[in-house]
């Protein structure tokens, strides 16, 4: 006998338990960008939630090396070149993506808790400059360079959004695979 497959409807969490909830609903334009960004964060830390080290470095399916791990250190990449590198100008080579070994971020992510500890850590470090960048920001018209061109702050912050939002579609996927739940 098999279970019974969850509701695509099912609650990830129950509403008043959802640290996503009740953020700003009315704000200036980088207070809005910034919750939506706040919310796509939170929401790769919750499919993350609760599982161990072998859990979040479980691969989805053959030939994929996708896992929640991997998307927690690509994402802990991703911020360090927006903010530091591309808007802030600082020399900060990526954590985990390098040139030896350009998917580093994918294959690198084993099964094993320092690692884990480690993803979270650096991921944490980078989200924490993005928001003080942002704060100390001028305006989002300020711009950073990616590959000789100008980009502004604001275009980063939409873009940040969009790759969180993607990426926690693939959490969705990895999560459901790795023990059932579905939801928000």
């Amino acid at each position: 006998m098999t279970a019974e497959p969850r509701k695509r409807a099912d609650m990830f969490l129950p509403a008043g338990e959802d640290p996503r909830e009740n953020g700003p609903a009315l704000g200036d334009e980088v207070a809005t960008l910034m919750e939506y960004l706040r919310c796509q964060r939170l929401t790769l830390e919750l499919k993350c939630a609760g599982l161990d080290a072998e859990q979040l470095a479980r691969r989805s399916v053959a030939p994929s090396t996708m896992s929640l791990l991997g998307l927690v250190r690509h994402m802990a990449d991703v911020e360090r070149a927006w903010f530091r590198v591309r808007m802030a100008g600082l020399s900060a080579p990526p954590y985990f993506r390098l040139p030896k070994d350009p998917d580093g971020d994918w294959d690198g992510a084993r099964p094993d808790p320092a690692l884990v500890e480690e993803a979270w850590r650096l991921l944490g470090a980078e989200q924490e400059f993005g928001d003080e960048f942002v704060a100390r920001a001028p305006s989002l018209d300020i711009l950073g360079e990616v590959h000789g061109e100008p980009v502004s702050l604001r275009e980063v912050l939409v873009h940040l959004v969009e790759e969180y939002a993607r990426h926690n579609g693939h959490a969705d996927l990895l999560r459901e695979r790795i023990d059932g739940r579905v939801g928000q």
